[in-house]
């Protein structure tokens, strides 16, 4: 099993240029977000950290006990996985996709997607959230089904109609996915977007459309899928991760 982390972005709506670090060299709970990620892949054999704006930062910081790869041009997410294709020459089997910005996803999920992903023999399990009835639904992607329930895409909330901004499953964008057939896919995706970013949720859909078998694990713990995006949020995940330690003393 191995790991992808995406962590090259600069964090502009965290401030970070203010606080002279990457995005994921912002502290909570007294380290560094990117660490609590790392902490919860440390199972598997290999973790591969794309690092692009203050790199040096983040490599001195987390140190030789990973594989690095510089996402030169910030491309987007489909476009930071695409440049680890080299680092995982020669590999076949599956690859955890997950953000550095993310830190509350706990070991348990990680573990659990590659579990669900081989046991349904999946080309791509992709993980979602379900809010309960009565909780704000965050401007997260939403998954889109079909009347027998099959999934068919993720469509960014921006690009939503009303009726499916009340779609209850929303996505998270972490994702399982086999090497080294996912490259061949990411090659396909395409940037006719508002960003011109080559983006990784559009990789389920692609996967689906060429006949590969794609999976959806949901989860319900809505604390999981905060990421720091802003400084609310990082005060968000920092009260969070204070709860979790006192439940854990």
């Amino acid at each position: 099993m191995k790991a992808v982390i995406l962590g090259a972005g600069k964090g502009k709506r965290l401030l970070s240029e203010k606080h002279d670090l990457p995005k994921v060299m912002r502290l909570a709970d007294g380290k560094p977000i990117l660490f609590h990620v790392l902490e919860n892949v440390k199972f598997c054999d290999e973790i591969i950290i794309v690092v692009g704006y203050k790199k040096e930062k983040v490599m001195s910081a987390a140190g030789p006990g990973y594989t690095y790869v510089d996402q030169v041009e910030m491309k987007g997410t489909g476009h930071a996985v695409a440049v680890t294709k080299e680092a995982l020459t020669g590999y076949k089997g599956p690859v955890l996709l997950a953000f550095g910005d993310m830190p509350l996803f706990r070991e348990s999920t990680y573990r659990n997607m590659f579990e669900v992903h081989a046991r349904e023999n999946a080309d791509c399990t992709n993980l979602t959230c379900v809010y309960p009835k009565g909780e704000e639904l965050p401007h997260y992607g939403r998954i889109i089904r079909d009347d027998k329930g099959e999934f068919l895409e993720v469509r960014e909330h921006r690009d939503c109609n009303d009726e499916q901004k009340k779609i209850r499953e929303t996505n998270v964008g972490v994702m399982v996915c086999n090497a080294p057939d996912m490259y061949e896919y990411l090659s396909m995706l395409d940037c006719n977007n508002a960003q011109g970013e080559y983006y990784l949720t559009d990789l389920p859909r692609l996967m689906k459309q060429n006949g590969r078998k794609v999976i959806m694990k949901a989860i319900y713990d809505t604390s999981e899928v905060v990421g720091a995006n802003t400084p609310e949020e990082l005060e968000q995940i920092e009260r969070i991760l204070r709860e979790r330690k006192k439940e854990n003393d």
